[in-house]
């Protein structure tokens, strides 16, 4: 768990996260419980002899970006700890804006909060095979209300009925975690994550289709053509053929802005598409291509 860092200090060293499976719909059963998908950064606060330290998901120290959020962190009452969380930052209805993250890390330090969800150590001692109601209840104790480091609650009730609030306030999705299950980096199917998606109308501004590789269609606004991200082409194969067909028939010059790549066909404007995508984004995140006709 710790390593030799110099000077007789131990230092602890960043553990690999646990990472949710996606799945269709929530579980069901009682040995679950739902929390929150915060849309933000995952992160791992670890705290030693050597002082604070913030690491991105994949292990990179970003202790300095991080400068509120370490001070924060030095409040907590502990010897030393490795807690898990999402850095995320608020709008103006208090729902985690991932838009406006990048801006509030560089700008706006005092925008940010680390969401506390588990706890791996605590004052020399390793929890990752402790039960996590137990992990998360020792964490729930030692974050105080009011500060920069909130815990995630549990939200109560069925994993549907939960999704269902979570899809009327507008959230991203919701993580459900069995009550009983220790903790093990990579990926695992005791937290699974349902993301919440809607479905909108947008405009089709061609296809990319490189070789060995998923054909996405890319997607702009409606009226403008401002590109806002790229859609998975799920449809099936009787629609997607007609899809090439189409895209054949309308071939035109690249949008404004838009630079020309060699697996992209443009199409003129006039083609409408219905994707389905993550709701509440600025730009389309984990979209795919539903539909798609001429516009009247």
């Amino acid at each position: 768990m710790s390593r030799r860092a110099g000077a007789g200090t131990d230092r602890l060293e960043f553990i690999d996260p646990l990472l949710p499976t996606l799945a269709e719909k929530p579980p069901e059963g009682d040995n679950w419980i739902h929390e929150v998908k915060f849309d933000g950064y995952r992160s791992q606060i670890v705290i030693d002899a050597g002082g604070v330290r913030i690491f991105t998901r994949n292990g990179l120290d970003w202790t300095k970006k991080y400068r509120d959020l370490v001070e924060a962190a030095k409040a907590l009452d502990v010897e030393s700890a490795i807690i898990d969380g999402e850095i995320i930052v608020l709008n103006e209805a208090g729902l985690s804006n991932f838009s406006e993250l990048r801006k509030a890390v560089t700008r706006r330090q005092h925008d940010l909060y680390f969401v506390a969800f588990d706890l791996l150590h605590l004052n020399g001692h390793d929890l990752r095979d402790m039960a996590l109601k137990d992990r998360r209840e020792i964490l729930a104790r030692l974050v105080e209300p009011g500060s920069r480091i909130q815990f995630s609650e549990a939200l109560p009730g069925t994993g549907k009925a939960v999704f269902h609030l979570i899809e009327q306030a507008g959230l991203e999705g919701m993580v459900s975690k069995r009550r009983d299950s220790k903790y093990r980096s990579g990926r695992s199917t005791n937290w699974l994550k349902v993301k919440a998606l809607i479905e909108s109308e947008f405009e089709l501004l061609g296809v990319e289709r490189e070789r060995g590789k998923p054909p996405f269609a890319l997607i702009g606004e409606p009226g403008t053509r401002k590109y806002v991200g790229s859609a998975f082409v799920s449809v099936n194969r009787e629609m997607r053929e007609r899809l090439w067909k189409r895209v054949q028939e309308h071939a035109g010059p690249a949008p404004k802005n838009m630079k020309g790549r060699l697996a992209t066909q443009w199409v003129k404007p006039g083609i409408k598409a219905r994707v389905k995508h993550l709701r509440g984004e600025e730009n389309l995140r984990h979209a795919s291509l539903r539909d798609f006709w001429d516009e009247d």
